[in-house]
């Protein structure tokens, strides 16, 4: 009797115990079927491993891909995907940056679902004529959509031209290769938000500012030093000296006692190879004789600054007036208007060109700015009649100091409206005594002097 109570008791509790087991299964065994089913041959997996290398990893970095699954799973969906350059070098990198922050994962998200219709369009869908373009919803949620039409018989979808329709099809979709990012308003939106707050910052009550007697600037708090090669403090306005009624304001970059750079050495170098090269004596000449800007840019490079120098040639100079040269500091001003505090060589002030059109640089002239633009494959300097080519491209590049020689001497807008003809003179002046930096250039370099 006891055998039969134990053995009804422990299949009672066998059965319970598989029922229990297989309850607990069920829900993820649910979820497995109920989980999207991906092939090889879908267009998911063929974007995956297409050319579109820069969109693709975009998707995962997004973390996409599980989105995307289930997209695919219910529509026939079609990708218009930009051109790696599109993304990689055309983007702007401010925003690229935006984009790529953690913080800003939903609208990396909204960017590139905004490339992706839940509706097959091949190329012949595409509107036959330029009235009557077509609109579509896309995977990105909000009710902004994107047109497609045709524009001077091209096929466009919004702003972006197709420049590889149909490129790749597949059963469950197919991709159009375009040539620009389509940005959706509310992603642009978003960085402008971003980059107006940060543009914000709380500013701490402190004590009433104190100012160097000395050099006539507020006094700075100590900060942590700077490491040796990082960017000045103060820009390079700053750190030029005020005056010859005010001793040169030191500037508190990584130069200073330490001198990791040693700018009057780089500038020797400089003014060497310009002798070096020929037909860029009168240049050296002003830097060295004429003016005191040899020193001044040693001093600046040494304290971590660096500079391009836009150098006129012999026969530019020489068309220089004596009116031009006749007022007190006009040396000076000309060549501050032909030095540019960034690090330019002609491979990067030709891809600015190429790309923005025209481009202004600061000089060490302010307020005024020079103007570049492409002309003729080359690049091109000012406006009008002041203008002037790239003609002697990187004769010397050192990472502190760029030299790159034009055929022309630049001047203000301003001026060039206001100067009166004058008859040219053969010489820019008389030369002076040799100052100290040319008698140690033309020690070593003899009959180049």
């Amino acid at each position: 009797m006891d055998s039969k109570i134990y053995g009804f008791l422990f299949t009672l509790i066998l059965f319970f115990s598989i029922t229990g087991a297989a309850l607990q299964e069920s829900p993820s065994a649910k979820h497995q079927m109920s989980a999207p089913q991906i092939n090889s041959n879908s267009v998911l997996v063929a974007l995956l491993d297409s050319h579109y290398t820069e969109l693709s990893e975009l998707v995962e970095k997004a973390l996409l891909l599980q989105t995307l699954e289930e997209a695919v799973t219910k529509h026939n969906i079609t990708i218009f995907a930009p051109k790696n350059e599109a993304l990689e070098r055309d983007l702007d990198p401010e925003f690229k940056r935006f984009l790529l922050e953690p913080g800003n994962l939903k609208s990396l998200q909204k960017l590139l679902l905004f490339h992706m219709i839940p509706t097959r369009i091949q190329s012949l869908h595409w509107p036959k004529t330029e009235l009557k373009p077509r609109h579509h919803s896309t995977l990105c949620p909000g009710d902004e959509r994107i047109s497609v039409l045709r524009k001077s018989g091209d096929r466009m979808v919004s702003m972006a031209k197709v420049i590889r329709a149909d490129d790749i099809i597949k059963p469950d979709g197919i991709i159009h290769g375009i040539e620009r990012v389509l940005i959706p308003k509310s992603v642009q939106q978003d960085f402008n938000t971003r980059r107006s707050l940060r543009s914000i910052s709380a500013v701490l009550p402190e004590g009433a500012p104190e100012v160097d007697p000395r050099t006539n600037r507020l006094k700075k708090k100590p900060t942590i030093p700077v490491p040796a090669g990082a960017p000045p403090v103060l820009p390079i306005y700053s750190a030029m000296a005020p005056g010859p009624s005010l001793a040169p304001a030191p500037a508190p970059g990584p130069g200073g006692p330490h001198h990791h750079f040693d700018g009057e050495s780089q500038v020797k170098d400089f003014i060497q190879t310009l002798l070096h090269y020929g037909g860029y004596n009168e240049l050296a000449d002003i830097l060295v004789n004429l003016t005191s800007l040899a020193t001044e840019m040693g001093r600046l490079v040494s304290e971590g600054y660096v500079l391009t120098v836009l150098a006129p040639n012999d026969e530019a100079m020489a068309k220089l007036t004596t009116d031009q040269l006749s007022e007190p500091g006009a040396p000076e001003q000309i060549m501050y208007y032909h030095l540019i505090p960034e690090y330019q060589t002609e491979e990067s002030m030709y891809n600015a060109v190429r790309r923005f059109g025209k481009v202004k640089y600061d000089t060490l002239r302010l307020p005024h700015k020079v103007v570049a633009e492409e002309a003729d494959g080359s690049v091109k300097f000012g406006d009008a009649e002041g203008s002037a080519y790239l003609f002697d491209p990187d004769i010397y590049t050192d990472g502190r100091i760029s030299v790159q020689g034009i055929d022309g001497v630049l001047f203000p807008v301003e001026e060039i409206k206001a100067a009166p003809v004058a008859a040219p003179v053969a010489k820019v002046v008389a030369k002076p005594r040799r100052g100290k930096l040319m008698e140690v250039a033309c020690s070593v370099l003899g009959s180049f002097c």
